[in-house]
């Protein structure tokens, strides 16, 4: 059904052994896609000689196949990321504020003062919460997602697998309850995931011996019963999760187009609902990211319905990619002209401090494209954590906001917040300031006290946005 190729470079070292580097690799080869482009990037070893071999390999024996080119682009080192960054955020996450005040020539102006103070952030950062823990565990935990996220996903509680063990008995109060505690708390919820396709691991066991009509109806059920059930909860449903690694459903139907099919059946039982591709390695590493634009475009052209991107965003190796090299990642992935969301973003690090540095850069790179539409966490307290402590934001039994979370909230909540506090006799009647995209309350004080009555609230978008005041 599917063909898998992989790009290799074979690198001689100057102590004469080798390293293989993996660049590219692509698992839904088809025939009928005729010429496909694989691209990925790597870096050459230090102590590499000046030569190096290109190998295509992976597929099954007896298949034949044609390369056609083959080209190699050095990346120039982005050296000026930290000042390009900012300016790019300005750029793309904030808005005019522009304040008109009027007031009698006999007021000092030294006795006035604006205040303008964001409420609520526009862009969604989020995070991924494990329902039990949300639900009946630490009031801590609770606290610190209602406090400091906009957004949240279920870790498990939605997935098929965790939601009907058994044929139609469905525990659906696991994942409704939070979701809706989430949304009262005015957070908004991703649905993760409809189905998870890649092998038989990720299924119910008693969808594992089914084939064919049978695999089919069971199917269809778990998707227009939960995607119906959900139409007015969540915002997204990543749909099929991580099917560049696999293709369960489809050698069970005898159907290469199957994915398609079950993202047109979502599309349909929720139109309002934005769907989602989701997958790894396309961010972290590079040798799926070409793959990954192949099929968003294929998922594109068919009409089913597909909104966005979903990377999922694992550091796990205790480092990250260069600025250069995520921004390259994050443009090729934007080649597809959808929306980027990222997924699951987690790092690991055995030193807080240096955790909070990766975590400063690798936000910094992701907030600055502008194909990147939201960022949500993959956890925050280590005692749960699925990477543990080493993953963390918040640490220990004891509940303790370390070095990294200090570095993440002041990022979230000082640095991209917008808290403006402007003199008249400093800044004139009329100024301007640069907000971040959110809700507002701008409040005046006229010798020391406020004039409530002039309270007034907005919300700033991509376009400026004018607030006219007259004192007293």
């Amino acid at each position: 059904m599917f063909q898998s190729a992989k790009i290799v470079i074979n690198v001689g070292l100057l102590d004469g052994t080798k390293t293989r580097l993996t660049v590219a690799r692509d698992r839904r080869i088809r025939v009928e896609d005729g010429w496909i482009q694989m691209k990925g990037d790597f870096t050459v070893p230090s102590n590499a000689k000046t030569t190096a071999k290109i190998t295509v390999n992976d597929f099954l024996p007896g298949v034949d196949f044609l390369v056609d080119d083959v080209s190699v682009q050095q990346l120039v080192e982005w050296t000026t990321w930290r000042q390009d960054t900012d300016v790019s955020i300005t750029s793309l996450r904030t808005s005019k504020i522009n304040v008109n005040v009027t007031l009698p020539d006999n007021i000092d102006r030294s006795d006035v003062r604006v205040v303008i103070l964001q409420k609520k952030k526009s862009y969604p950062f989020g995070m991924a919460i494990n329902s039990d823990e949300y639900t009946q565990g630490e009031p801590k935990y609770r606290d610190f997602v209602n406090q400091h996220f906009n957004w949240a996903v279920t870790k498990n509680s939605l997935k098929w697998k965790i939601m009907e063990r058994k044929q139609g008995e469905r525990n659906y109060d696991r994942a409704f309850i939070p979701i809706n505690t989430l949304k009262s708390h005015g957070i908004k919820v991703r649905g993760h995931n409809i189905v998870w396709g890649t092998t038989d691991q990720h299924v119910p066991d008693w969808v594992k011996p089914l084939y064919g009509d049978d695999l089919r109806q069971a199917v269809t059920t778990r998707v227009t019963d939960i995607v119906s059930k959900t139409r007015d909860m969540v915002e997204h449903w990543d749909v099929n999760n991580e099917i560049l690694h696999g293709y369960f459903f489809e050698k069970r139907v005898n159907n290469a187009n199957y994915s398609l099919d079950i993202f047109s059946l979502a599309h349909q039982t929720a139109p309002n609902v934005k769907m989602f591709l989701n997958d790894y390695n396309v961010l972290s590493k590079s040798y799926s990211t070409g793959a990954y634009v192949t099929q968003a475009l294929q998922f594109q052209a068919a009409g089913v319905g597909l909104y966005g991107i979903g990377a999922q965003c694992h550091f796990n190796d205790g480092t990250i990619p260069s600025p250069t090299i995520l921004k390259a990642r994050l443009d090729t992935l934007a080649e597809v002209g959808l929306p980027i969301w990222v997924t699951e973003l987690s790092i690991v690090s055995d030193n807080y401090t240096k955790l909070a540095d990766m975590f400063e850069t690798v936000l910094r790179v992701l907030y600055a494209h502008p194909a990147v539409e939201g960022i949500m966490f993959w956890g925050f307290w280590g005692p749960i954590h699925g990477y543990g402590e080493q993953a963390a934001l918040v640490s220990g039994p004891e509940f303790t906001i370390n070095a990294a979370g200090e570095r993440v909230l002041d990022l979230f909540e000082n640095q991209w917040m917008t808290r403006k506090y402007r003199k008249l006799s400093l800044f004139g009647d009329q100024f301007s300031v640069d907000g971040f995209h959110g809700d507002y309350l701008v409040k005046v004080t006229y010798q020391g006290q406020e004039l409530v009555d002039k309270r007034t609230t907005f919300t700033l978008g991509s376009s400026p946005h004018t607030v006219t005041l007259s004192v007293p």
